[in-house]
C-alpha cells in the first residue's frame, strides 16, 4: 500500500485489511510506517501468510507462526485489528488439523511476543517481539471448501472464539453467514465478476442490511472490498460505510 494512497483512506474509513503479509513477511519498519501514517482509532487487519495457509497447510506452523509474529506485526499496537486466515479451496473439513492449528495462536499480544522469540532465521532485517500493552488477539477464517459447511465446523469456531468469514465471492466458492464470534469479518470480492465487479446501490443495500444484522448492536463489524482489478473497491467501501452511517 503506497504511503499516499493509505493517507487518503484512511482519511475516508476507520479500518484497512494488509494482504502483503499474505504474500511475504514484512519488515517491522513498514508496520511502524503504517501506524504513522494514520489517524488515531485506524486499525488494521493483518492477513496471515500462505506459507502457512497455503503451503503447511496449517501443520506443524509454529516456526512460521513465530516468524509471522516477530515480522512486526505487533508493532502496530493498538492499531491491530483481527488476524485474517485464508485457506485454499482444495483444503476440506478437518476438525483435528484445525484444533491443532487454534491450539498455537496466541491469545494475546504478551502470547504472541513469548511466540515471536521462537522465530527463525527466515525473518528480514531485527525481529519485532515486543508486546507493548497487553491485549487480546482476534482471529477470522476464510474458508472456500463446500465441506466447511458443517456444525462441527462452526462450534470449533465458537469454542475458540474465532470468527467465521462472510465472503462474497460471485459464486466462486461458498457463502457462510454463520456468526461464530463477538465481531463479524466481511470480504466482498465482486458481486458478479470475482475480484472486479463492482456493487450496485440495490446491492450495497443489501450488505448493509445483513451487517447491521450480524452486528446485533454489540458486535464490532469488520468489512473489507476485494474487488480491485478495476478500482471499484475504493468507491465501494466509502459508500456502504455512508450507508451503515
Amino acid at each position: 500500500m503506497q504511503r499516499r494512497e493509505l493517507e487518503y483512506l484512511s482519511r475516508q474509513m476507520n479500518s484497512a485489511e494488509i494482504n502483503g503479509s499474505f504474500y511475504s513477511l514484512q519488515r517491522p519498519e513498514r508496520y511502524r510506517a503504517w501506524v504513522e501514517q494514520t489517524p488515531d482509532g485506524f486499525v488494521f487487519a493483518v492477513k496471515g501468510g500462505r506459507y502457512i495457509t497455503h503451503m503447511k497447510q496449517l501443520r506443524d506452523v509454529e516456526v512460521p507462526l513465530a516468524n509471522f509474529f516477530a515480522s512486526g506485526v505487533l508493532a502496530l499496537g493498538e492499531k491491530l485489528g483481527p488476524i485474517l486466515w485464508q485457506l485454499p479451496p482444495r483444503l476440506v473439513f478437518d476438525a483435528e488439523r484445525l484444533r491443532a492449528f487454534f491450539d498455537l495462536l496466541p491469545r494475546t499480544t504478551q502470547a504472541a511476543a513469548e511466540l515471536a522469540k521462537k522465530h527463525d532465521d527466515k525473518l528480514k532485517g531485527e525481529p519485532h517481539t515486543d508486546s507493548g500493552p497487553e491485549r487480546p488477539l482476534r482471529y477470522a477464517l476464510e474458508v472456500r471448501h463446500p465441506s466447511f459447511r458443517s456444525p462441527e465446523f462452526f462450534d470449533l469456531l465458537r469454542g475458540n472464539g474465532i470468527a467465521s468469514v462472510v465472503a462474497d465471492s460471485a459464486g466462486t466458492w461458498i457463502t457462510l453467514e454463520e456468526v461464530t464470534a463477538d465481531f463479524v469479518y466481511v470480504r466482498l470480492h465482486g458481486d458478479e465478476e470475482l475480484y472486479a465487479s463492482g456493487y450496485s446501490e440495490q446491492a450495497l443495500q443489501r450488505w448493509a442490511e445483513k451487517i447491521r444484522k450480524w452486528q446485533d448492536g454489540k458486535r464490532d463489524a469488520y468489512v473489507y472490498f476485494d474487488n480491485d482489478i478495476k478500482v471499484k473497491a475504493p468507491g465501494d467501501a466509502i459508500r456502504l460505510a455512508e450507508i451503515l452511517s
